[in-house]
């Protein structure tokens, strides 16, 4: 038996390939610094699983600019 057991290394694999496409939308919020990162998150993580849901939220990802400094 494998440290994985039944599922193995490449279901492993699989499924953390599967929760990053999941979860593009976050992951591109974050990584540009989106002033609304963490409604991305949290609206990905209710409406990802609807195909519209998630084209939208990738959509509003990449459409604006970096979170602006506020003095």
């Amino acid at each position: 038996m494998t440290v994985f057991g039944s599922v193995g290394f490449v279901g492993i694999m699989i499924l953390l390939v599967l929760a990053a496409c999941y979860f593009l939308p976050a992951i591109v919020a974050i990584a540009r610094d989106h002033e609304h990162k963490g409604v991305i998150f949290l609206l990905n993580l209710l409406l990802g699983w609807s195909f519209i849901g998630w084209i939208i939220l990738l959509i509003w990802a990449f459409r604006s600019g970096p979170a602006v400094a506020r003095y």
